[in-house]
């Protein structure tokens, strides 16, 4: 769409300087969501030495390992709500602020394309994909301690199974688009 072919007046020109500056107010959400991610990472670690601490200190029997596996996992989790929060503060900053200059003076084309976000659309859909892989770990993680003691739970613990293995396949095919 192209403009008129009119000259913008002084306070035209003003008022749309105030405008673009106030795209720098995202840079709150980027901030917070990159401290929210090195605050999941440090809670993750956490909880992944809090397990190794008590297995090379023995203090564990077989039944307390499916606690142990659940809180490793636990600590996966944590780790991939970490890489969603990194991955939505790098997008919104990319999109909104400037692009991230050290990104495109690596010397490697695949470190340089590791984020590569262009639009509201690409950021939504690699947020996406960390969000489901992150849903089916936390499944993953109930379903370790999970008792089966009827043929119904024996059904329900089967249903859980085959849709995470569905979303696991689904995002699969998102690479093929």
């Amino acid at each position: 769409m192209s403009r008129p072919a009119y000259r913008s007046t002084g306070v035209e020109r003003r008022f749309e300087a105030l405008i673009w500056k106030f795209r720098l107010i995202t840079l709150v959400p980027v901030v917070m969501s990159l401290v929210g991610s090195v605050s999941c990472f440090a809670i993750g670690t956490y909880a992944e030495l809090s397990v190794l601490r008590k297995v090379l200190q023995g203090h564990f029997t077989t039944i307390d390992s499916t606690h142990l596996i659940g809180k490793v996992v636990g600590g996966i989790d944590y780790y991939l709500i970490g890489i969603a929060l990194l991955i939505f503060g790098y997008g919104i900053y990319e999109l909104v602020v400037s692009d991230i200059d050290p990104r495109h003076q690596e010397k490697s084309e695949l470190r340089r394309n590791l984020l590569n976000i262009d639009s509201l659309d690409s950021l939504k859909q690699k947020l996406t994909k960390v969000i489901v892989v992150a849903l089916i770990v936390t499944a993953f993680k109930s379903m370790v301690g999970f008792q089966v003691t009827s043929s119904t739970e024996l059904l329900m613990f089967c249903g859980g199974v085959l849709m995470l293995a569905f979303s696991s396949w689904l995002l699969g095919q998102t690479r093929n688009h």
